[in-house]
Protein backbone atom coordinates (compact mmCIF):
# COMPACT_ATOMS: atom_id res chain seq x y z
CA UNK A 1 0.00 0.00 0.00
CA UNK A 2 1.29 3.71 -0.48
CA UNK A 3 0.60 6.68 1.46
CA UNK A 4 0.13 8.44 -2.20
CA UNK A 5 -0.43 7.29 -5.66
CA UNK A 6 3.41 7.80 -5.85
CA UNK A 7 4.94 7.43 -2.96
CA UNK A 8 5.74 4.19 -0.54
CA UNK A 9 5.11 4.82 3.10
CA UNK A 10 8.67 5.28 5.35
CA UNK A 11 7.21 6.20 8.55
CA UNK A 12 4.03 5.55 10.47
CA UNK A 13 2.29 7.86 13.19
CA UNK A 14 0.67 6.68 15.95
CA UNK A 15 -1.40 7.90 18.74
CA UNK A 16 -0.86 6.39 22.39
CA UNK A 17 -3.72 6.25 25.03
CA UNK A 18 -7.10 4.57 22.60
CA UNK A 19 -4.75 4.01 20.02
CA UNK A 20 -2.11 1.86 21.18
CA UNK A 21 -2.55 1.88 24.63
CA UNK A 22 -5.57 0.78 26.45
CA UNK A 23 -7.18 3.15 27.97
CA UNK A 24 -10.54 2.01 29.87
CA UNK A 25 -11.70 5.78 31.21
CA UNK A 26 -8.11 6.12 32.69
CA UNK A 27 -7.41 9.20 31.04
CA UNK A 28 -10.93 10.71 32.80
CA UNK A 29 -9.89 9.29 36.14
CA UNK A 30 -6.90 10.98 35.99
CA UNK A 31 -8.41 14.33 34.96
CA UNK A 32 -11.43 13.77 37.81
CA UNK A 33 -8.43 13.46 40.30
CA UNK A 34 -6.62 16.37 39.16
CA UNK A 35 -10.18 18.31 39.36
CA UNK A 36 -10.56 17.29 42.88
CA UNK A 37 -7.06 18.11 43.93
CA UNK A 38 -7.27 21.99 42.14
CA UNK A 39 -10.45 23.36 41.84
CA UNK A 40 -9.62 23.61 38.03
CA UNK A 41 -13.15 23.51 36.62
CA UNK A 42 -15.44 24.95 39.56
CA UNK A 43 -16.14 27.57 36.90
CA UNK A 44 -18.14 24.72 35.25
CA UNK A 45 -20.64 21.82 36.48
CA UNK A 46 -18.49 19.05 36.46
CA UNK A 47 -20.90 17.16 33.62
CA UNK A 48 -19.60 20.25 31.04
CA UNK A 49 -16.20 19.77 32.60
CA UNK A 50 -16.16 15.75 31.62
CA UNK A 51 -17.93 16.19 27.91
CA UNK A 52 -15.32 19.10 27.31
CA UNK A 53 -12.28 16.54 28.34
CA UNK A 54 -14.06 13.82 26.06
CA UNK A 55 -14.79 16.40 23.18
CA UNK A 56 -11.04 16.99 23.26
CA UNK A 57 -9.49 13.84 23.85
CA UNK A 58 -6.03 13.71 22.09
CA UNK A 59 -5.23 17.28 22.84
CA UNK A 60 -2.27 18.71 24.72
CA UNK A 61 -3.43 18.31 28.19
CA UNK A 62 -2.09 21.82 29.35
CA UNK A 63 -4.17 23.08 26.41
CA UNK A 64 -7.60 21.51 27.56
CA UNK A 65 -6.79 22.71 31.36
CA UNK A 66 -6.29 26.00 30.20
CA UNK A 67 -9.92 26.44 28.83
CA UNK A 68 -11.09 24.37 31.56
CA UNK A 69 -9.41 27.42 33.82
CA UNK A 70 -10.90 29.84 32.33
CA UNK A 71 -7.40 31.12 30.64
CA UNK A 72 -5.64 31.31 34.15
CA UNK A 73 -2.39 29.64 32.96
CA UNK A 74 -1.16 29.09 36.59
CA UNK A 75 -4.04 27.09 37.60
CA UNK A 76 -3.81 25.12 34.41
CA UNK A 77 -0.31 24.22 34.82
CA UNK A 78 -0.54 23.18 38.10
CA UNK A 79 -3.34 20.90 37.16
CA UNK A 80 -1.71 19.30 34.42
CA UNK A 81 1.18 18.43 36.74
CA UNK A 82 -1.89 17.06 39.15
CA UNK A 83 -3.13 15.48 36.41
CA UNK A 84 -0.07 14.07 35.66
CA UNK A 85 0.42 12.54 39.03
CA UNK A 86 -2.81 10.86 39.06
CA UNK A 87 -2.00 9.27 36.00
CA UNK A 88 1.46 7.79 37.18
CA UNK A 89 -0.64 6.51 40.27
CA UNK A 90 -3.35 4.69 37.79
CA UNK A 91 -0.55 3.18 36.08
CA UNK A 92 1.05 1.79 39.13
CA UNK A 93 -2.74 0.87 40.83
CA UNK A 94 -4.30 -0.56 37.76
CA UNK A 95 -1.07 -1.45 35.45
CA UNK A 96 -0.77 -0.57 31.38
CA UNK A 97 -1.88 -2.82 28.88
CA UNK A 98 -1.51 -2.59 24.74
CA UNK A 99 -4.46 -2.16 23.02
CA UNK A 100 -4.72 -6.17 21.30
CA UNK A 101 -2.28 -6.48 18.55
CA UNK A 102 -0.76 -2.86 18.94
CA UNK A 103 2.73 -4.92 19.94
CA UNK A 104 2.97 -7.39 16.81
CA UNK A 105 1.84 -4.30 14.70
CA UNK A 106 4.98 -2.59 15.87
CA UNK A 107 6.93 -5.23 15.28
CA UNK A 108 5.88 -6.42 11.96
CA UNK A 109 6.08 -1.97 10.72
CA UNK A 110 9.39 -1.91 11.58
CA UNK A 111 10.63 -5.09 10.00
CA UNK A 112 9.04 -3.79 6.21
CA UNK A 113 11.28 -0.83 7.22
CA UNK A 114 9.00 1.73 7.93
CA UNK A 115 9.59 4.26 11.05
CA UNK A 116 7.00 4.55 13.78
CA UNK A 117 6.82 7.23 15.63
CA UNK A 118 4.33 7.51 18.74
CA UNK A 119 2.56 10.84 19.42
CA UNK A 120 0.60 11.94 22.63
CA UNK A 121 -0.81 14.88 24.06
CA UNK A 122 0.77 13.47 27.45
CA UNK A 123 3.66 15.33 29.07
CA UNK A 124 6.85 13.83 28.64
CA UNK A 125 7.07 11.85 32.38
CA UNK A 126 4.00 10.22 31.69
CA UNK A 127 4.39 9.19 28.13
CA UNK A 128 7.81 7.88 29.32
CA UNK A 129 6.23 5.47 32.21
CA UNK A 130 3.75 4.46 29.69
CA UNK A 131 6.17 3.26 27.17
CA UNK A 132 8.65 1.37 30.15
CA UNK A 133 5.84 -0.14 31.16
CA UNK A 134 5.37 -1.84 28.02
CA UNK A 135 8.35 -2.28 27.45
CA UNK A 136 8.12 -0.63 24.00
CA UNK A 137 11.12 1.28 23.79
CA UNK A 138 12.79 -0.97 21.24
CA UNK A 139 10.08 -1.38 19.06
CA UNK A 140 9.80 2.33 17.65
CA UNK A 141 12.05 5.04 16.89
CA UNK A 142 10.69 7.37 18.77
CA UNK A 143 7.62 9.24 20.66
CA UNK A 144 6.77 12.87 20.71
CA UNK A 145 4.77 15.25 23.23
CA UNK A 146 3.56 18.46 22.50
CA UNK A 147 6.47 20.20 24.40
CA UNK A 148 8.98 18.67 21.90
CA UNK A 149 7.67 20.25 18.49
CA UNK A 150 5.53 23.49 19.49
CA UNK A 151 2.17 22.58 19.41
CA UNK A 152 -0.49 20.01 20.26
CA UNK A 153 -3.24 18.95 18.54
CA UNK A 154 -4.79 19.52 16.20
CA UNK A 155 -2.11 21.24 14.83
CA UNK A 156 0.33 19.37 12.69
CA UNK A 157 3.26 19.82 14.52
CA UNK A 158 3.17 16.48 16.29
CA UNK A 159 3.37 14.51 13.17
CA UNK A 160 5.43 17.17 11.20
CA UNK A 161 7.75 16.57 14.41
CA UNK A 162 8.06 13.00 13.47
CA UNK A 163 8.42 13.57 9.85
CA UNK A 164 11.77 15.87 10.40
CA UNK A 165 13.36 13.11 12.67
CA UNK A 166 12.88 10.45 10.60
CA UNK A 167 13.82 12.38 7.39
CA UNK A 168 11.38 11.08 5.14
CA UNK A 169 11.43 12.01 1.92
CA UNK A 170 8.04 14.16 2.07
CA UNK A 171 4.99 14.08 3.94
CA UNK A 172 3.06 12.16 1.33
CA UNK A 173 5.04 9.35 2.74
CA UNK A 174 3.50 9.52 6.11
CA UNK A 175 0.74 7.48 7.47
CA UNK A 176 -1.16 8.56 10.81
CA UNK A 177 -3.72 7.11 12.70
CA UNK A 178 -5.40 7.90 16.15
CA UNK A 179 -8.64 7.16 17.43
CA UNK A 180 -9.87 11.13 17.85
CA UNK A 181 -10.80 13.73 15.98
CA UNK A 182 -7.80 15.87 16.78
CA UNK A 183 -5.61 12.65 15.55
CA UNK A 184 -7.33 12.66 12.52
CA UNK A 185 -7.23 16.70 12.13
CA UNK A 186 -3.47 17.12 12.60
CA UNK A 187 -2.39 14.03 10.10
CA UNK A 188 -4.48 15.92 7.35
CA UNK A 189 -3.52 19.28 8.36
CA UNK A 190 0.30 17.50 7.99
CA UNK A 191 -0.44 16.53 4.79
CA UNK A 192 0.03 12.74 5.09
CA UNK A 193 -0.69 10.52 2.69
CA UNK A 194 -2.29 8.47 4.75
CA UNK A 195 -4.80 9.39 7.52
CA UNK A 196 -7.01 6.76 9.77
CA UNK A 197 -9.03 6.62 12.75
CA UNK A 198 -9.77 3.67 15.10
CA UNK A 199 -12.63 2.77 16.84
CA UNK A 200 -10.63 1.56 20.04
CA UNK A 201 -10.83 4.66 21.95
CA UNK A 202 -12.60 7.84 22.44
CA UNK A 203 -14.32 8.85 19.32
CA UNK A 204 -16.92 6.82 17.22
CA UNK A 205 -17.22 6.45 13.43
CA UNK A 206 -18.85 9.56 12.56
CA UNK A 207 -17.03 11.55 14.26
CA UNK A 208 -13.81 10.46 13.15
CA UNK A 209 -15.55 10.62 9.04
CA UNK A 210 -16.17 14.04 9.97
CA UNK A 211 -13.07 15.02 10.67
CA UNK A 212 -11.88 13.55 7.18
CA UNK A 213 -10.62 10.26 8.17
CA UNK A 214 -9.58 8.22 4.95
CA UNK A 215 -10.40 5.07 6.65
CA UNK A 216 -12.20 4.09 9.54
CA UNK A 217 -10.39 0.40 11.33
CA UNK A 218 -11.99 -0.81 14.00
CA UNK A 219 -8.48 -0.93 15.86
CA UNK A 220 -4.77 -0.65 14.42
CA UNK A 221 -4.68 -4.05 13.38
CA UNK A 222 -6.47 -3.11 10.38
CA UNK A 223 -3.33 -1.10 9.35
CA UNK A 224 -2.00 -4.23 8.17
CA UNK A 225 -3.85 -4.28 5.10
CA UNK A 226 -3.46 -0.50 4.38
CA UNK A 227 0.27 -0.84 4.95
CA UNK A 228 0.44 -4.37 2.77
CA UNK A 229 1.71 -6.17 5.80
CA UNK A 230 0.97 -9.89 5.96
CA UNK A 231 -1.66 -10.85 8.65
CA UNK A 232 -0.09 -12.90 11.80
CA UNK A 233 -1.58 -16.69 12.03
CA UNK A 234 -3.50 -16.86 15.13
CA UNK A 235 -1.44 -18.65 17.73
CA UNK A 236 -3.23 -21.81 18.82
CA UNK A 237 -4.57 -21.99 22.85
CA UNK A 238 -2.85 -23.82 24.99
CA UNK A 239 -4.93 -27.21 24.72
CA UNK A 240 -5.83 -26.41 20.77
CA UNK A 241 -2.77 -27.72 19.22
Amino acid sequence: MTASATQPVELLVLDMAGTTVRDDGVVERAFQRAHERTGVADRMSWDEALQYVRDTMGQSKLDVFTHLAGGDTARAEEATAAFEQAYAELIVEEGVEPIPGARELLEDVRAAGIAVYLTTGFAPVTRDAILDGLEWRELIDGALSPVDVGRGRPAPDLVLGAALRAQVSGVAAVAVAGDTESDVRSGLAAGAGLVAGVLSGAHDRATLEAAGAQAVLDDVSGLRALLGLPVREAVPAAGNV
